[in-house]
């Protein structure tokens, strides 16, 4: 595998609530130059995997903010 593709760490979050541990990685396939984002979720033994385009990654992101800055930094509650 490591001669077909290139992994670089993005972030490393973890979910204070839950407890889910989310690793961000760019992965750079070698042949094809083809550039994806990996969302990785471990929750205790289970793990979730995405592997999406830019474009995905930009209207996740832009849902993701447009949301967080509806809410009240100190209570998660819609303003």
């Amino acid at each position: 595998m490591e001669d077909k593709l290139r992994a670089t760490e993005v972030a490393r979050l973890r979910a204070p609530i839950g407890g889910q541990e989310i690793d961000l990685q760019q992965i750079d396939y070698v042949h094809g130059g083809i550039s994806l984002l990996r969302i990785r979720i471990r929750e205790g033994r289970r793990f979730t995997v995405f592997d999406i385009d830019s474009a995905t990654a930009a209207a996740w992101g832009d849902a993701m903010l447009r949301w967080s800055r509806a809410q009240t930094p100190a209570t998660g509650e819609a303003r």
